[in-house]
């Protein structure tokens, strides 16, 4: 069993490339980081917790019955008066970036304290667990929880994994390094992009602008040791998006495994919806290490993984084990399969 721990949100969105101002109709979906993980995991046909809490509505009931659908356990939910967080979504194109609009102050979610979760019971089984850098900035309550959740974990003996996806929109740099800097000694395996280790923990890489899509992927060997450094965390991975438009980026990852550097292979992507696309990695990160493979296939499956998950709408990957390492092993003509 892996439990992911977070906030799962309505996603409105217009269709196709449309901006808000231009549609009088949003489609309905819902996503959030950890969420995502584990309907990618229960894909792969790994068994998979979702924990979070819901509104005690016809959303909330929804919202479990698409995770249901997913094969994704909700029995450790918490359904409780309050309202569900939502976020817009304005898919960018060529060079206009996406939009996301946050409404999620106040959720059901967020409303909920430490006490209200038995981490004990919540855990029991489990071989994993998963949660990022935006669950413990959505409120004090939560980030308790979240605190909790990971010391429970290391009594158990359970592997712990941590994105810190830093959000502006949600909390400073400052409060951000404070927190995140608590939970990093509960932390086995790290996910970070280009710029969270700078903007939380003030590590940054050399000769690299990503506004600019320019990355010097010697640079982040150092990154990663100086996290090792700091919190002692031996496997590091860093996802490697080089910007060209919002259409067309370069994706690439690498992993750092107490001293050594692997590097995955790039892909050039044309995006089709770019939103999950760190969470796909990640649940391909957490299949492969759990699979036991070797680092260099574990960040090959990730990161074909999340290659994939850019060509799908909406936040889940819905892709296959085996579509998955038909990419890593070269296959990605596109050609029909037949």
């Amino acid at each position: 069993m892996i439990v992911t721990f977070g906030e799962i949100m309505m996603r409105l969105a217009p269709t196709g490339y449309l901006r808000l101002n231009q549609t009088s109709q949003l489609e309905m979906t819902f996503g959030g980081g950890e969420a995502n993980v584990a309907v990618s995991l229960a894909n792969y046909n790994k068994n998979a917790r979702f924990v979070t809490g819901l509104p005690d509505n016809d959303i909330g009931l929804a919202c479990i019955g698409q995770l249901r659908k997913w094969n994704v356990d909700t029995s450790e939910i918490i359904v409780n008066p309050g309202r569900m967080g939502i976020y817009y979504c304005e898919k960018g194109a060529s060079q206009r970036p996406s939009k996301v609009i946050y409404d999620r102050a106040g959720s059901a979610f967020a409303k909920l304290k430490s006490s209200d979760f038995d981490w004990s019971k919540i855990l029991k089984g489990a071989k994993w667990f998963h949660f990022t850098g935006i669950t413990p900035a959505l409120s004090d309550g939560i980030a308790d929880a979240t605190l909790e959740a990971c010391r429970q974990a290391e009594q158990m003996n359970i592997p712990v994994s941590c994105d810190l996806n830093y959000r502006k929109k949600l909390w400073s740099k400052e409060k951000a390094n404070k927190v995140m800097s608590g939970l990093m000694p509960y932390v086995d395996v790290l996910i970070a992009n280009e710029e969270d280790a700078n903007d939380v923990f003030g590590i940054k890489a050399g000769n690299t602008d990503v506004t600019a899509g320019k990355l010097c992927f010697e640079s982040y060997r150092d990154v990663a040791k100086q996290i090792d450094d700091r919190f002692g965390i031996k496997k590091i991975a860093v996802t490697l998006r080089e910007s060209v438009s919002a259409s067309n980026n370069l994706w690439s990852a690498m992993l750092y495994d107490n001293g050594d550097l692997y590097s995955s292979k790039k892909y050039n992507i044309q995006i089709v919806d770019r939103v999950g696309g760190g969470d796909s990695f990640a649940a391909g990160l957490i299949y492969g290490i759990t699979e036991g493979y070797d680092c260099q296939r574990a960040l090959e499956f990730a990161t074909a993984a999340s290659c994939l998950k850019h060509s799908i709408e909406g936040d889940f990957n819905d892709v296959s084990v085996s579509e998955v390492e038909a990419l890593a092993n070269g296959d990605g003509s596109g050609r029909v399969q037949r």
